[in-house]
């Protein structure tokens, strides 16, 4: 029997999309379209960037390990509101220094912070409605992200003219979160009447060979989605022909992003899981490879477009994909699963940074993220289909 409440699935839908704003949008995508401006006002170099980007998932994958041993869910929905309002801080100390240890420290929070949103925050959704008996899939959840490049690029590319100091900008992102955190905070989906016992939590239908296969094979979606996440803005203006286009790449990105979680979903029911999977991971690989072979203005929207379409399907599914198989604790299996995500993130920016910053350009990179999900692909389709 369905459990009552007072919050209807909209709500608690919006609610988490507004969480995914705050902690993946503000306190991690916001470092995207502002790149470009720090490195020309900082003198930060494109080694550096990549440490930082390294450092924000360092925390990102700290919170995964964190949350995949937290059994009790009245301690995620803490967790989740912490990670809420640290968020929205962390975001607004980017501008306080510009100090590359403190941008560090900054970075590595705001990766923890992440995790609270994605993980805790897809766990929490995903698990009330199941106990509500609504259908268990998590595209409109994670329509957030979308949302989250959609306003992140918008606001790089409005704010230049009136705010064109890096400063300014960290801190207007800063005053946009507060619209998100009211809603984020008021409809967090709560907690069961009662929490059942460890043995009961156990991920048991999960098996050791299919879990190590999907852990290694979302180590590649992961590599693909920070390596796109990280550096499209600053592969576009790199381009002499493109400069100034970077933010509408971005901007490409997210709006392919928020229908697509929807299309995904659809493809999952109609051809299963593993084959939506296979679809999803192709057209990236496609998509990643384009600014590669091309430095036209199409190859990167076009790429864009690709990525953008593809990477929050990738997410959206596996999760759900994994949490559906563990429906006493989702955000732990999640969690668990993520650890491969983040360890990706934290290799994949410091290897192509490494080789950007010694070649002094991004084809290279982009050829060995394409052959890193490639052999993505060829693990999951090993796996059994549902």
């Amino acid at each position: 029997m369905a459990e009552s409440s007072p919050l209807k699935p909209w709500q608690v839908l919006a609610g988490g999309m507004c969480g995914l704003v705050l902690t993946i949008g503000l306190a991690r995508f916001a470092y995207t379209p502002l790149l470009p401006l720090m490195q020309s006002q900082t003198g930060l170099t494109d080694a550096g960037a990549g440490a930082l980007a390294a450092a924000n998932y360092a925390g990102y994958m700290s919170g995964a390990l964190w949350f995949a041993w937290v059994d009790d869910v009245r301690w995620r929905l803490r967790l989740y509101g912490v990670g809420l309002w640290l968020a929205l801080l962390m975001t607004a100390a980017m501008a306080f220094s510009a100090s590359p240890l403190w941008w560090a420290v900054c970075r590595f929070v705001a990766g923890w912070c992440g995790a609270t949103g994605m993980l805790l925050g897809s766990g929490l959704v995903l698990g009330w409605l199941m106990r509500q008996g609504q259908v268990p899939q998590l595209g409109p959840f994670f329509m957030g992200i979308g949302l989250s490049v959609v306003v992140t690029a918008l606001g790089a590319w409005g704010w230049t003219n009136v705010w064109p100091n890096w400063t300014s900008q960290w801190m207007a992102f800063a005053g946009l979160g507060l619209l998100f955190a009211l809603p984020a905070w008021r409809w967090r989906p709560p907690v069961p009447p009662a929490v059942l016992s460890n043995a009961a939590q156990s991920a048991t239908s999960l098996s050791r060979r299919w879990l190590m296969t999907l852990l290694l094979s979302y180590f590649a979606a992961g590599w693909g989605f920070v390596i796109s996440a990280t550096f499209t803005v600053a592969i576009v203006e790199r381009e002499p022909a493109l400069s100034g286009q970077g933010p509408w790449a971005w901007a490409m990105v997210g709006l392919a992003a928020m229908p697509a979680v929807f299309v995904w979903d659809r493809v999952a029911r109609r051809w299963g899981d593993k084959r939506a999977l296979l679809m999803a991971f192709g057209l990236q690989t496609l998509a990643i490879v384009l600014p590669a072979c091309s430095g036209s203005l199409w190859a990167a929207l076009v790429g864009a477009l690709g990525y953008g379409a593809t990477f929050i399907g990738i997410v959206s599914m596996t999760l759900a994909w994994v949490g559906r198989r563990s429906p006493q604790n989702p955000g732990k299996a999640m969690a668990r699963l993520t650890l491969s995500y983040g360890a990706a993130q934290i290799v994949a920016p410091l290897v192509v940074g490494a080789m950007t910053q010694a070649t002094g350009s991004f084809h290279a990179g982009l050829w060995l993220t394409a052959g890193v999900m490639a052999l993505g692909m060829l693990l999951l389709a090993t796996l059994p289909q549902d």
